[in-house]
C-alpha cells in the first residue's frame, strides 16, 4: 500500500511537471489548427487577418511567459555541418550575413548577392563581417557546382576569413512528407516552406557564436551602399532600449536584425513549428512571443528584392521594397525626447508617431495661428541635419501649408512639462517640407527643443508624416 501512494504521488508530480512544460506547446498547436481552412485557397488579405489574429492570441502575457519558460534554449541543435568552403573563422566579428539557397528552376541569384554585399562594404567595413552562405539543397551536383563557382570568385574573400559555405545531410532533416496542409496549401508547397524553416533554423544554429549581431537575408538580394556602417548607427542609438528585431528592409526576411544570443531560441523555434506557417509568419510570432509589440523599420530600406523568379517552382516574384535607397542614404538618429502639441489630435494619430522608426504618423485636425508641436529632448544635443515631411501621398493637401521650425534652449518646468524658453527660428516650410544642413554651424547653443510653429491657420486637416534629426559631436555634459 506504502509502495502504491509513493508511485501514485509520483505520478502526481510528473503530470504537474508535465503540464506545466506542455502548456504552451498544446495551447499553439491548438491555435494553429483552428487557423485551418477548408477554402481552395486563402486570399493574402484573410491570410493577414489571421497572422494578426494568431499573434494577438500568442502575445498575451500568460503565453508569453510559457513561451519564454519553454524555449529559453541556450544550447545547440545537435546537427553536424559540412564546410564547402572556407574554414571556422579565427575571430568574432560585429556582423553575420546569412543567407539560405536552393536550386531554382528559373534563374539564380546568389553569386550576384554575394557580389553586392561585398562590393557594397568598404575594406574597414569587411573586417567587421561574416558571410555564411548554406547551400540548402540535396541535390549534391548542384552544390557541387555552386561551390565551385563560389570558391572562383571570391576566392580571395575565402582566403580573408570572411565567407563561408555550408551544408546539412539530408539525415538531419525532419520529416518533410505528409504534413498537415495548414491554409490548405498544396502539399508540395507545404513541404517547401516546411523545409524553408529547418533550413533556416540549422542556419541560425551556425551562426549564432560568430558576432554580436546576425542579419538574415535571401539569396536574392541587392544591398545599399555601406549598410554596415547604417546598421551600427542604428544599433547605437537604440542602446539601452529592448527590441528583439529590428527590420532593415519590409519584404518578408530580408534585412531582419537579431542579437546572436537569441539565435538558440529562434533556431528552436523554427524547429518547433516548422511545419505550421512561412517562416516570415513565424518571425513575426517569435517577436511578439519575446514581447517586442510593435514593428522597429528603419527607412530608407537597406535591403531590396532583385530576383524576378521564386525559389519556388520558378514562380514570378516581383516585389520589390519601394522604401530601399541603394545610394545616398542616411538614417536620422532621432535621440530619445518627449513629444507634445496643442493641436486637436484625430483619433489615435497622437504626436510620438511623427517621430517613430515605425511607418506611421501625426494627424491633427485644421490648425490655428500660434498651435505648436514641440519635441523635448531627454538630453541637450547638437543637431546636423533636420528633415520634417507633412503629408501623404494619399493625402497630399494634409500638409503644413504655412508654419516655421525653431530650436530652443534654458529647458524649464517639471519632468512632464519641461519646456524651453527662448526660440531662434531656422527657417519656414516650403510646400509642406522642411529640411537644413550644417544646423551646428548656425546654432551655437546645446539645442534642448525643436519645436513646428503654425504661422497661419487653415482648413486642411495636418499629417506629420516623419521628424528625422542627425546629431552631431554629442556636447559635453
Amino acid at each position: 500500500m506504502r509502495l502504491t501512494l509513493k508511485y501514485l504521488d509520483k505520478m502526481r508530480c510528473l503530470r504537474k511537471r508535465s503540464a506545466v512544460s506542455f502548456l504552451g506547446v498544446l495551447v499553439i498547436c491548438l491555435l494553429f489548427m483552428n487557423l485551418y481552412i477548408e477554402d481552395g485557397y486563402v486570399l493574402e488579405g484573410d491570410k493577414q487577418f489571421i497572422r494578426e489574429a494568431a499573434t494577438h492570441q500568442l502575445n498575451s502575457e500568460r503565453y508569453v511567459h510559457t513561451f519564454k519558460d519553454l524555449s529559453n534554449f541556450s544550447g545547440s541543435i545537435n546537427v553536424s555541418y559540412r564546410y564547402l568552403a572556407g574554414t571556422p573563422l579565427p575571430r568574432k566579428r560585429y556582423l553575420t550575413i546569412g543567407l539560405s539557397s536552393v536550386k531554382r528552376k528559373k534563374g539564380n541569384y546568389l553569386l550576384e548577392t554575394i557580389k553586392s554585399i561585398f562590393e557594397q562594404s568598404s575594406y574597414e567595413e569587411l573586417k567587421e563581417i561574416a558571410v555564411v552562405v548554406q547551400l540548402a539543397d540535396f541535390d549534391s551536383s548542384w552544390c557541387e557546382g555552386m561551390v565551385q563557382d563560389i570558391s572562383q570568385k571570391f576566392a580571395h574573400h575565402i582566403i580573408a576569413g570572411r565567407l563561408i559555405v555550408i551544408h546539412v545531410p539530408e539525415e538531419y532533416y525532419p520529416v518533410l512528407d505528409g504534413l498537415k496542409r495548414n491554409y490548405n496549401d498544396p502539399e508540395d508547397r507545404v513541404k517547401f516552406r516546411s523545409k524553408q524553416n529547418v533550413d533556416y533554423a540549422f542556419l541560425l544554429n551556425f551562426c549564432a557564436n560568430l558576432s554580436d549581431y546576425y542579419v538574415m537575408l535571401e539569396d536574392d538580394v541587392r544591398c545599399s551602399k555601406n549598410f554596415l556602417t547604417a546598421v551600427k548607427k542604428v544599433i547605437t542609438s537604440r542602446e539601452g532600449s529592448y527590441w528583439v528585431t529590428l527590420e532593415f528592409s519590409k519584404l518578408g526576411y530580408i534585412g531582419k536584425l537579431y542579437h546572436t544570443h537569441d539565435l538558440p531560441r529562434l533556431a528552436h523555434f523554427l524547429l518547433m513549428f516548422y511545419q505550421e506557417m512561412p517562416c516570415d509568419w513565424l518571425l513575426i510570432h517569435f517577436r511578439g512571443l519575446l514581447a517586442q509589440k510593435e514593428v522597429i523599420r528603419f527607412k530608407p530600406s537597406l535591403f531590396q528584392h532583385m530576383g524576378y523568379y521564386s525559389s519556388y517552382k520558378g514562380a514570378e516574384n516581383k516585389l520589390k521594397d519601394d522604401d530601399f535607397e541603394e545610394d545616398s542614404f542616411d538614417i536620422p538618429d532621432n535621440p530619445p525626447a518627449n513629444l507634445h502639441t496643442n493641436m486637436n489630435v484625430f483619433e489615435n494619430y497622437e504626436a510620438s508617431k511623427a517621430y517613430s522608426s515605425i511607418d506611421e504618423y501625426f494627424w491633427g485636425k485644421a490648425p490655428s495661428t500660434g498651435d505648436f508641436f514641440v519635441i523635448v529632448f531627454e538630453k541637450p544635443i547638437k543637431i546636423s541635419k533636420i528633415k520634417v515631411v507633412t503629408g501623404t501621398e494619399d493625402r497630399q493637401n494634409d500638409i503644413l501649408h504655412h508654419g516655421a521650425l525653431e530650436v530652443g534652449e534654458k529647458i524649464v518646468g517639471s519632468k512632464k512639462g519641461r519646456q524651453c524658453t527662448t526660440y531662434l527660428r531656422l527657417g519656414e516650410f516650403k510646400n509642406g517640407n522642411f529640411e537644413m544642413t550644417d544646423v551646428e554651424h548656425k546654432v551655437l547653443f546645446n539645442i534642448n527643443c525643436m519645436r513646428i510653429l503654425v504661422t497661419k491657420s487653415q482648413k486642411e486637416w495636418l499629417i506629420i508624416r516623419s521628424i528625422s534629426i542627425w546629431t552631431s559631436q554629442a556636447p559635453n555634459q
